[in-house]
């Protein structure tokens, strides 16, 4: 994932989508796929996640924190053992991660259309670049 700059570096890209809230889930879908993307997902908890992880590869991942009662973490671990790039999509902001994710990559909702796909780029270099 390195290098990538901006959205046009999204193209043909297989994205998983990790949303527990269907409107926003659409919204994703939707942005991503006008990118050129293609959508493995949306999951909307962390088991369907995992599933989804197993039987698709995956060139990046946009995970939100809060699915339901549970959080996104098993998901992010197992993106972060794979080296798959992901980032955080949440409105809670940095205060909402582990220890072990404070530093990683997030976009804050609600977020900009227009720049998400900018945004995205940028946070899955940066996941990629870091490990």
């Amino acid at each position: 994932m390195t290098g990538w700059t901006d959205a046009k570096d999204l193209a043909g890209r297989r994205i998983l989508v990790v949303e527990d809230e269907m409107f926003v889930a659409m919204m994703i879908e939707d942005l991503l796929r006008n990118l050129g993307c293609e959508v493995v997902g949306p999951a909307a908890n962390v088991s369907d996640a995992l599933k989804l992880v197993a039987t698709h590869p995956l060139d990046g991942a946009v995970l939100d924190v809060n699915l339901g009662r549970e959080r996104v973490f098993p998901v992010a671990d197992t993106l972060k053992r794979d080296v798959v790039p992901f980032v955080f999509v949440t409105g809670y902001g940095p205060s909402a991660l582990t220890q072990a994710y404070d530093h990683h990559p997030m976009i804050r909702k609600p977020f900009e259309p227009e720049s998400f796909g900018d945004d995205l780029a940028a946070g899955l270099a940066r996941a990629g670049a870091t490990g």
